[in-house]
């Protein structure tokens, strides 16, 4: 039988049981002593949802499953016991299959008024509102993505970015090695295109202090070999010396300049 529980107290011992090293026990203890139906209420709805996609034999087990994955964090804890809560609000049954077509949206707006319900810290329900929300944005990944595709993927996550590829890594929980391995391949390959894509956006941002017109009217040149040199050494010297201002990047480009082109 369930019990009376204050704001505090149930977000306290929610808090304690998703910090546990293995959480598992402690959510089903939640669950089976029908202290969830006070704490967190949507959860109990889950093992009412039966699971086509995960071949549980309710949401509510992939949900833990997913969350016992996950690395000891708060924010990410909760964003894998939330993940799939939106589900139940939109299951539909037609000719193709069952769907939850846009759960992730209605889960995120129900993350955040349990939560906030909860009173955990705003920036806590922040991240994991979001989380939650972008956590079915990976599907589709393999079947290919543009480069346009992983940058939005990338800047949509903005610093919850690395919380949103463990929380994708950890929402397989099939038993079929293949299937995991192929995942978790390809959350691989996006993050090392994740990683490709900004070095190559850093480098095309990376500008010198003097542009090449500056170095035409301080050597009174025209466009040429000797400037397109002079340019290539004005951004080495940045990226080697960032702090320099501009009267000293000229002084050493006058040394350069006179020392490989005179």
């Amino acid at each position: 039988m369930s019990i009376a529980v204050d704001v505090q107290t149930g977000r306290d011992r929610l808090s304690a049981v998703l910090l546990a090293e293995d959480p598992t026990d402690g959510l089903w203890d939640l669950v089976d002593s029908g202290d969830a139906e006070v704490i967190v209420p949507e959860l109990p709805a889950l093992a009412l949802e039966q699971d086509p996609i995960h071949k549980h034999k309710d949401v509510l087990a992939h949900s833990i499953a997913v969350t016992a994955k996950t690395r000891a964090d708060l924010v990410l804890r909760l964003a894998a016991l939330f993940h799939d809560i939106g589900k139940p609000q939109t299951r539909k049954i037609d000719e193709t299959g069952v769907t939850f077509r846009h759960h992730e949206a209605v889960g995120a707006r129900m993350t955040y008024k349990r939560l906030t319900a909860l009173d955990f810290p705003e920036d806590v329900i922040d991240d994991v509102t979001e989380l939650v929300r972008l956590s079915g944005r990976f599907k589709g990944y393999a079947a290919g993505w543009t480069d346009s595709a992983v940058r939005r993927y990338a800047r949509d996550a903005g610093h919850l970015l690395g919380l949103l590829n463990e929380l994708v890594r950890s929402d397989c929980t099939t038993r079929n090695k293949r299937k995991r391995h192929e995942l978790h391949h390809h959350v691989d390959d996006l993050e090392t295109r994740i990683f490709a894509l900004a070095a190559e956006e850093r480098r095309k941002a990376e500008r010198p202090l003097i542009d090449g017109q500056a170095v035409m009217d301080r050597f009174d040149v025209e466009p040429g070999r000797h400037v397109g040199q002079a340019l290539k050494f004005l951004l080495e010297l940045k990226r080697t010396e960032p702090d320099l201002d501009v009267l000293s990047t000229e002084r050493r480009l006058d040394a350069w300049w006179a020392e490989n082109v005179g």
